[in-house]
């Protein structure tokens, strides 16, 4: 979440005249994400958030996002639930921008996550992979292998200032991927960006997942292989396998990985870090003047694309088997 264009208070409560929320009594925004500009709103009939769609989310993706999280929530996961105005459109517009007003769900998001809350986060990972096999909508990943090479062209000539050797280091690991890519595994809805702050916990216990604008088809393994990249390594960059155990065997529990999955599960790693150390790049190089946003920093997953490049086995990451 973040803020990208900023909203009056004259055109919020414009906009909230099409739902029956009441009065607008507050509204502030929400600074930490990279992607959408996001409000936290209260109103006479609650808490709510306001997401304003920017950049990598297109309008027409929106219907599939909002009506997965419906879906999900009928098959009991917590999850956010877009709020309807009285036209029953899910989608309207604020300052020149699709818009959306789904629930506010109670929760902290864990800044480092406990070994509890990685087992908790598998479990939840593979609910939302069950709970999604009959979801009627589809989206392919618009941010995978085939798009690789073109962030690689758009944080080129930037990289080098960012840490010498950078361009060359990106472009090997994208020639290799593109051979090494795994082409037949279990596919299914993935999150696709379930990092800690997109998971809401009351002490141990999963209280929601939330933002889903990445959500697509793809491998159900790479959604696993994103959530070991982004739960189980340290401020130091160290990753740690006790809460990588945690994480892949609370997922069994719910949804055992076939062999294929294991094998691939090392290369699937490789490139969940190299697609959030491209996407870093280009928003590090490219944060629009005057947003309310903190880029993150890029190296942060070169380093775990680094870890990843030496491990050959899923043990390596914590699996029991």
């Amino acid at each position: 979440m973040a803020v990208y264009t900023e909203v009056s208070d004259t055109a919020l409560q414009a906009f909230l005249a099409d739902y029956d929320l009441g009065r607008l009594l507050a509204y502030k925004g929400i600074a930490e994400g990279v992607e959408n500009s996001n409000f936290f709103v209260h109103a006479e009939a609650g808490f709510f958030i306001l997401t304003l769609y920017e950049k990598r989310v297109a309008a027409e993706d929106l219907p599939f996002f909002l009506g997965l999280m419906e879906h999900l929530a009928a098959h009991g996961l917590n999850c956010p639930q877009p709020v309807k105005p009285k036209t029953g459109a899910l989608l309207g517009r604020l300052a020149g921008k699709p818009a959306a007003i789904v629930t506010f769900l109670e929760g902290v998001s864990s800044r480092s996550p406990t070994s509890r809350q990685c087992a908790a986060l598998g479990e939840s990972l593979a609910s939302l992979h069950r709970a999604g096999a009959d979801f009627s909508g589809h989206r392919r990943n618009a941010l995978s292998l085939d798009a690789w090479a073109g962030l690689y062209e758009q944080g080129k000539n930037g990289s080098e200032n960012v840490q010498a050797g950078l361009a060359d280091f990106i472009a090997a690991e994208i020639g290799f991927l593109e051979k090494a890519w795994p082409l037949d595994l279990p596919r299914g809805v993935i999150h696709a960006d379930l990092f800690p702050d997109n998971v809401l916990f009351l002490g141990d216990t999963v209280s929601g997942l939330i933002d889903f604008y990445f959500a697509c088809d793809d491998f159900l393994a790479y959604d696993l292989a994103i959530c070991l990249n982004a739960w189980c390594f340290e401020l130091d960059g160290s990753f740690n396998i006790t809460k990588g155990m945690a994480l892949i065997n609370a997922y069994e529990q719910m949804r055992r990985l076939t062999p294929e999955e294991t094998a691939a599960l090392p290369i699937l790693a490789r490139g969940a870090a190299l697609r959030f150390a491209l996407t870093r790049l280009v928003d590090w190089l490219n944060v629009p003047p005057g947003a309310l946003v903190k880029p993150k920093d890029p190296l942060d997953y070169v380093k775990r694309l680094r870890f990843h490049q030496k491990i050959t086995n899923a043990r390596e990451f914590g699996l029991l088997r």
